[in-house]
């Protein structure tokens, strides 16, 4: 990833940064009011999605150092560590909404339900329909695993908030108020699965899942009229940073020069029509006719 596209992504999460502060202190504002369970426990989940975004902040900072000696591929992981750690933020939310839920079963309380906590709750709804939509788009555009990954996130706030929005009015409606204990143990569920989503693509960056579709690499790479055959295609990384190790079958006599030069047509075209992030290194084998 470049140097200006680190940059677009740190400009990107400071707003998402600020848009999550504020709706996450509203809803743990109202729902203390109003002795929500639900709404309480959706507003540190949202508290956690701040929380992500710094964490995201520090990991792009530590990802945009340029490649070094002790770091010869660049640093371009520590964005998934960032990601893991929000992984393990999550886990721990998740275990803190569950406990209170407990109490609250334990505990009943009456809710004071208001017209302004209503309010609130679509608000803040509106608000992260907003966020969500803005960071995953810019996320695909930039191809930033820290943005998805943190969009996804914040994407499950919808489906919270909108839990929690009918908790309220079933409540309002004449529902007990175990509803609320109810649904703050569905707002969990929503945590760990947002979670485990983004455990699962880090996981699958750090131990070096195949990233690529091998099928493509070939019939692209079976284009050019110097290669005559090509095996053992290995992929590593992310979609922003991609690197693509092949052996090509070639006429034994080619030139150094000339072999060299085909590797780079072919990273270009692999750049061009496949994936633009992608770093390709091609070993040259004779090809013999049989």
């Amino acid at each position: 990833m470049e140097k200006t596209t680190y940059k677009q992504v740190q400009t990107v999460l400071v707003v998402i940064l600020i848009a999550n502060l504020a709706v996450a202190v509203l809803k743990i504002a109202v729902g203390t009011i109003i002795n929500s369970a639900s709404m309480t426990a959706d507003g540190f989940h949202s508290l956690s999605d701040g929380t992500s975004n710094i964490v995201g902040l520090i990991g792009i900072k530590l990802a945009s150092k340029p490649k070094d000696e002790n770091h010869p591929y660049g640093h371009s992981k520590f964005e998934t560590l960032a990601s893991l750690f929000i992984c393990v933020m999550l886990f721990a939310v998740a275990g803190k909404v569950i406990m209170d839920a407990i109490d609250k079963f334990r505990n009943p309380v009456t809710l004071d339900i208001t017209l302004s906590s209503l309010l609130a709750m679509i608000f803040t709804l509106i608000v992260n329909l907003f966020v969500t939509t803005i960071e995953y788009k810019k996320g695909k555009k930039l191809q930033s695993q820290i943005l998805i990954s943190d969009s996804m996130h914040t994407r499950s706030d919808i489906y919270v908030s909108i839990g929690v929005l009918g908790t309220l009015v079933g409540v309002e409606l004449g529902l007990p108020p175990v509803i609320d204990p109810i649904a703050s143990l569905v707002v969990s569920g929503f945590i760990i699965y947002a979670g485990y989503e983004i455990f699962k693509e880090s996981r699958n960056i750090l131990v070096d899942s195949a990233v690529v579709d091998t099928e493509e690499i070939t019939k692209l790479v079976l284009g050019f009229n110097q290669v005559r055959g090509v095996h053992k295609i290995r992929s590593r990384g992310s979609q922003n940073y991609i690197h693509i190790d092949l052996h090509l079958l070639v006429d034994p006599k080619m030139k150094v020069e000339d072999s060299h030069e085909l590797e780079h047509q072919i990273e270009d075209a692999v750049r061009k029509s496949l994936y633009p992030n992608a770093e390709v290194l091609a070993h040259f084998e004779p090809f013999e006719e049989k």
